[in-house]
């Protein structure tokens, strides 16, 4: 269960980046990571949050690119495998956090919805890896 939260954790982050990058087309900014505001918008679109859920998920977000940015300023030019195993360790502490503020049926969207993710991940890695699918 802990292996799949931390899965669950790094492709939420993957899928925000990949987001991130094909709506705003990398803007020069260096950002991995989508806004918390964007975020939030997009489970919104996938769950129908309520306010209340806004207000606790946009703050759960805030602080993950607070606590990302800290890392990697800290581990810049450090180990790399110690860096990846803080932030799948953060991920999984994040995820955690989303999932305690929805309900049951916003749950079982969320996990389908990252299957769905981890499935276009992996898709796509192997068409860039397979060279020549353009």
């Amino acid at each position: 269960m802990k292996k799949l939260m931390m899965i669950c954790g790094l492709i939420l982050g993957i899928a925000g980046f990949a987001n991130a990058q094909q709506q705003g087309g990398g803007r020069g900014q260096g950002r991995m990571m989508m806004k918390p505001e964007e975020r939030v918008k997009q489970l919104d679109e996938k769950l129908k949050l309520s306010d209340d859920q806004k207000t606790k998920l946009t703050a759960v977000f805030t602080e993950q690119a607070d606590s990302m940015k800290k890392l990697r300023e800290e581990m810049q030019g450090g180990d790399r495998d110690a860096m990846r195993e803080k932030m799948q360790k953060m991920r999984a502490d994040n995820d955690a956090k989303v999932t305690a503020v929805l309900t049951e049926d916003q749950k079982k969207t969320y996990e389908a919805w990252q299957k769905e993710q981890r499935a276009e991940m992996q898709k796509r890695m192997q068409g860039g890896q397979g060279g020549g699918n353009n």
